[in-house]
């Protein structure tokens, strides 16, 4: 079993489970941890660096969601077998190249779905936890929907941030957005054989409407969105869309295409799935009211998510379901049990209904629009024209198109090989295919001292 020999720094403004969360990803980006190696249970790394057992949990969670370490079951947690390859290995017949160049302690990570973790509000979110484990429900299975008073809450905070007119018992919790997706295609299996989505369009989803059994029909996406007019064609009553900021692009549907939306769902009977995923984050103007808001015929399933404005961890998503399906629901659904944290549930209301909510989402909004509007400037200093900058406006990432003959597979190796690490948009396409490659950058996570680094080095990787 790995011992972890470093020391914590009590005196640091880093928090102790950043320090340990920072200390082993540089192990294992370095390979100096090696694949499938064990690590230390909770309690003993607990007990090795003389802190409390909940610092080393939310490290190794932290760890674990982005895909570093895995949990298996009454054994432990264990280095993924696959993260070296996942990271460098482009082409498995050149591993050694990457591997040699992952042992540079300062690779900067432009991953997607991380957050600022040293913003998360990890007093407040003990002292509510520590308060919510007094009550007598969070002993049981909890409701098959959802705790009621987080349920309770987001009716409120859906109508007053995104005009949803919705009910608490409308709503839905799940454990993220793809058990919700999966939740509503067994809904919908009897009646829709096939699903509407966007080329280019959010790849797992797609692939789970696959696995469904839906007969998938990719509609061509412009950088505001879905093109209603070839949506209309298709043969199909379902679609799938991220209108307030399409991925991967990052535009916005425009009300009159949204009013398009609206008119096709209602004229075949059929159902608009919105996927909301991060609408708080818009820096140019206040968010667009959801597609949902402007639905006056019950035809929008809306869907969002807690994983960008707050933790991923927390693996709380919700949906708000037009009655209709709210009947079907129960009628058919009763079975399943709920699949997010009861106690992250009440956690989470606990910090909505006394007043924290806001104010975290104004900090974080003002953080992420400093860090966006630095990795705009900087792109554009080092890049000028040779690049287009997509999604710039909103959210937590964003996408280049490079304008050059060079591939995607290998700007990818270029930049990791000057420590840099950025993801591919290939994935994302079906039938359209762009004329340049495009690479995809998250900002969530990194400081802005590593913003500017990384687009040096791309710069120095690609020009």
């Amino acid at each position: 079993m790995f011992e972890l020999l470093f020391s914590i720094d009590r005196e640091s403004h880093i928090p102790m489970y950043h320090q340990i969360y920072q200390y082993l990803r540089t192990q294992i980006l370095s390979g100096k941890i090696d694949k499938n190696t064990k690590l230390p249970s909770v309690r003993r790394l607990a007990e090795q660096l003389n802190v409390s057992r909940n610092t080393t949990q939310v490290a190794y969670e932290q760890l674990q969601s982005e895909g570093y370490i895995r949990s298996e079951n009454k054994k432990g947690y264990f280095v993924e077998a696959m993260i070296l390859e996942d990271m460098l290995a482009f082409d498995t017949k050149k591993q050694s190249a990457p591997i040699e160049a992952l042992t540079k302690p300062e690779l900067i990570d432009f991953r997607l779905g991380t957050v600022d973790e040293e913003n998360f509000p990890l007093k407040k979110w003990r002292m509510f936890t520590n308060k919510v484990m007094k009550d007598p429900d969070m002993y049981t299975y909890g409701e098959k929907q959802g705790d009621r008073r987080l349920r309770v809450a987001l009716e409120d905070y859906l109508f007053q941030s995104r005009g949803v007119k919705t009910s608490a018992e409308q709503i839905m919790i799940g454990g993220s957005t793809q058990q919700l997706l999966v939740l509503v295609s067994l809904l919908l299996k009897d009646s829709v054989q096939s699903i509407a989505v966007e080329d280019p369009g959010y790849d797992v989803a797609r692939e789970l409407f696959s696995l469904m059994s839906f007969s998938v029909h990719p509609i061509p996406a412009k950088d505001d969105g879905i093109m209603v007019d070839q949506l209309v064609s298709a043969d199909t009553q379902l679609v799938y869309v991220t209108p307030t900021h399409h991925f991967p692009y990052g535009g916005t549907i425009p009300v009159s295409q949204r009013v398009e939306l609206i008119q096709w769902a209602n004229e075949v009977g059929g159902y608009i799935i919105e996927d909301d995923y991060d609408s708080e984050f818009r820096y140019i103007h206040q968010p667009v009211p959801s597609l949902q808001s402007i639905d006056s015929t019950q035809r929008v399933i809306y869907m969002g998510t807690f994983s960008k404005a707050l933790l991923p961890t927390i693996r709380v998503s919700y949906m708000a379901l037009p009655e209709e399906l709210m009947v079907k629901y129960r009628k058919t659904m009763a079975v399943f049990e709920q699949t997010a944290s009861a106690i992250h549930q009440r956690t989470l209301a606990t910090f909505m209904n006394e007043g924290h909510w806001y104010p975290h989402l104004r900090k974080m909004k003002a953080l992420y629009k400093r860090k966006m509007n630095l990795l705009l400037n900087e792109l554009t200093k080092h890049f000028g024209d040779s690049i287009t900058i997509k999604g710039g406006n909103s959210g937590i990432f964003i996408i280049i198109e490079v304008k050059t003959d060079v591939s995607e597979e290998q700007l990818l190796e270029d930049a990791f090989e000057e420590g840099v690490v950025v993801y591919p948009c290939s994935r994302y396409y079906v039938k359209e295919r762009p004329v340049y490659p495009h690479v995809q950058m998250g900002l969530g996570n990194l400081t802005e001292e590593e913003i500017v680094d990384g687009v040096s080095r791309l710069a120095s990787a690609w020009l």
